[in-house]
């Protein structure tokens, strides 16, 4: 392995999802298609896929070896059934951003109607004990974290 390339979630409407991603967390929309050819069918294994794709990234990371890092994949053919917020679920991730005062960035998004699991929790133990942590949901269901890194 030399790095990581990004990571991808399914969604119901990449516009949405994108509007979300962009306008409520920051990230920067990077490149936007339609993918429907034989190469994308044969990676997806579906004969018939249709897809819509669009690539975000965090501001300021490192680019070393992609020009973004989170990719958002809406199938418009084969449609599928939402996942739902099913944390518990073999096959469920999360996706956790980093943040300088999680206290803040949960008032912000909670303006902004972002759902939340939980409000932001200190973290007790472990390698990141003094920082603070906290659930909330895109618009998918699909879990995502705040993570505040504790004073090194």
């Amino acid at each position: 392995m030399n790095g990581m390339w990004h990571f991808s979630f399914t969604v119901a409407d990449v516009d949405r999802s994108v509007a979300f991603y962009r306008d409520v967390l920051g990230l920067t929309l990077v490149h936007q298609q339609a993918q429907s050819n034989e190469y994308t069918r044969r990676l997806v294994g579906y004969p018939d896929a249709e897809l819509r794709v669009a690539q975000l990234a965090i501001p300021g990371q490192d680019r070393t070896h992609s020009t973004h890092d989170l990719e958002l994949v809406e199938y418009v053919v084969p449609r599928g059934e939402p996942f739902g917020a099913a944390r518990h679920r073999p096959g469920a991730a999360h996706l956790a951003f980093c943040v300088g005062d999680a206290l803040a960035e949960h008032r912000r998004l909670t303006g902004l109607g972002v759902k939340f699991v939980s409000p932001p929790q200190e973290i007790t133990a472990g390698v990141n004990r003094g920082g603070f942590t906290c659930y909330f949901l895109d618009p998918d269901d699909i879990t995502l974290e705040l993570v505040q890194p504790p004073a090194r």
